[in-house]
Formats: C-alpha cells, structure tokens, sequence
C-alpha cells in the first residue's frame, strides 16, 4: 500500500510555507495518505500547524532535545526509522537549503538513488526536473521497487490551503544518533524584509551596483515596494551582500510575481533562481545583456539614474 511522508522544514517555532509547497506535489502523485513528520525539542504546536494543511493525513511528531537545531546527521536517521516503521513508499522534502542538506542523507542512509528538484509529477515514480541550470527538462522515472525519496522544487508548487484537520500523534522513534556532529552556533543574517524564497516582489542588485554602501539604493527601494532583497552571485562575491542573499543555481530558487534586478548581467546561473518568477524587470546599461532575452520589461540605462526616477515616479 503507497503512503508519504513528507519532512516539515521549519526554525525558530515557525513552520516554512516550503512544507505546504511539498504537501501540494504529495497531492500530485494521487497517493490518499499523506503524513507530515516534524522532528523538533518541542513539536506539538508546529504540528498543529502543519495539521492544518490541506491534504495531510496525519501529522506525527518526534520531540527529542537533540532536535532543538535542524543538524542533518542528527535528524536522518530518526526519518529512516519513521519510514521504516510507517512502512511508508514515499518520502519528500523540500528543496530549501535544510532539505537540501537533509535529503541526500537520508536517502544514503535508506540505501536508494533520489530525485531531486521535483518539478511536475505525471505519476507516483515518474518526474521532471530541470538539468542544465534549468534550461533544459527531464522526465525521470524512478524505481517502485524501493522507498522514493524526493526533494521538491518550492518554486514550482502552490502552498497547500489551510482549513484541513488532520490527527496528531506524537512519536516515539528508535534511532542512534551519532555523536561525531553537534551544532556549534548559527550565523544568520537578520531582516525584517520578506523571506526572500517566499516573497511576491523581490529587488536584485549585481556587481553594477559597485559596492556594500551603494546597495543602500537597491534596500530602499525594495522597502517602498515591499519587496524581498536579492543579489547576484557576482554581488555576493565581491562582498556587497551576505551569501544567503544569492539568487541562482548555486543560490536560492525564487518564484516571486514580480521580479526587478538591476545591474545584473544574466548569467545562466542567476536565470535557473528565476525561471519561475512573473513578471520580470531588468535594469541594465548594457543593451547586449542576456537578461534583456528573458525580461519581460527591459530597460537600459543607470541603475542610479533609474532607480530614483522611479521612486520619483511613484510619489506622484
């Protein structure tokens, strides 16, 4: 009998809408029974969130001190030994930087091959996913000999509606946890702007912005808008801007309504952190750049010429 289990990715109390964004691709594979697993030191209330999901079965949690921060090699092999015990034919996570960290462990640990970045579902083992920095599509089918596990791509899913009430069960999982990991501290750069892989507006800035001071303009703006900040990897190279900022491949994958960047080139990487966005502005004084081939709005000239002229504009 087929069954999911999908992985809740949540910190500081919250729950991720990434883990309502799995729950819709679980809904995709026509499987009826859907749990939801938060491993934490104290997980009932986000259970009772996550329980609130539509199309969630059951959601089951697994309090334990060791699970106060979200270190990979401590919370693997309690999954492995939830899907064991739940005898469950799937098991999906999200694509955030915790799954991304978490999955392949897990999968390692159960022995079996992953899909990863889950874009579409055309059935319970068959998937596409994007190759080649997104510029491409695969249709992968999978083995139903074994466990599926899968990370899902967040940007190309709905969150799931609120309005369900699933049941609640707290767990108990026999699983060692290693003691050659532990965490340390956690370094994390703080804002009161929108999440960045959630929010409807987002505003980028590149290496054209020049400089730590001058992306001042690209916050501002963003804050009159009430837009979520991003860069490019070239930014965050040159140090403007911390790491966890980065659009791309190699950084986050966004799907905001609205997308402006300025000053940013389009360089295959950044376009695979965009490729599901809406609207798409670009501000470049490089007419040749290739952010003008999938810009919905294109404009070339100064970002700092630009910029105030459309906050100028706005104030009208």
């Amino acid at each position: 009998m087929s069954s999911i289990l999908v992985i809740a990715d949540h910190l500081n109390g919250t729950l991720n809408s990434s883990t309502a964004r799995a729950v819709t691709c679980a809904r995709d594979l026509g499987i009826d029974t859907i749990d939801v697993l938060v491993l934490a030191d104290d997980g009932a209330a986000l259970a009772g969130e996550a329980a609130r999901i539509e199309g969630v079965t059951k959601v089951r949690y697994a309090d334990n001190p060791a699970n106060a921060h979200p270190v990979a090699a401590t919370l693997a092999p309690q999954i492995v030994a939830a899907v064991e015990s739940g005898g469950y034919s799937h098991l999906l996570g999200p694509n955030t930087t915790f799954g991304k960290d978490l999955m392949p462990r897990v999968a390692a640990k159960l022995g079996v091959a992953m899909v990863t970045d889950i874009m579409a579902v055309h059935g319970p083992y068959e998937f596409d996913r994007p190759i080649y920095a997104g510029n491409a599509i695969t249709t992968v089918a999978a083995s139903e000999d074994q466990v599926l596990v899968g990370s899902v791509r967040s940007a190309s899913y709905a969150e799931a509606p609120n309005g369900n009430d699933a049941a609640v069960e707290a767990l108990t999982l026999d699983a060692e946890l290693p003691s050659h990991t532990r965490f340390v501290n956690l370094e994390q750069h703080k804002s009161d702007r929108p999440d960045l892989q959630t929010a409807t507006k987002v505003v980028s800035g590149g290496r054209a912005v020049g400089s730590e001071e001058n992306f001042k303009l690209i916050y501002d703006f963003a804050d009159k808008i009430g837009a979520a900040v991003g860069a490019s990897r070239a930014a965050v190279d040159a140090g403007y801007v911390p790491n966890d900022m980065q659009v791309g491949q190699t950084g986050k994958v966004i799907s905001p309504e609205l997308y402006m960047c300025f000053g940013i080139s389009g360089a295959i990487q950044h376009l695979a952190g965009i490729k599901d966005a809406g609207t798409i502005v670009a501000v470049n004084n490089d007419e040749d750049a290739p952010i003008f081939e999938v810009a919905d709005i294109g404009l070339v000239g100064d970002l700092f010429e630009i910029i105030p002229a459309l906050e100028a504009r706005m104030q009208q």
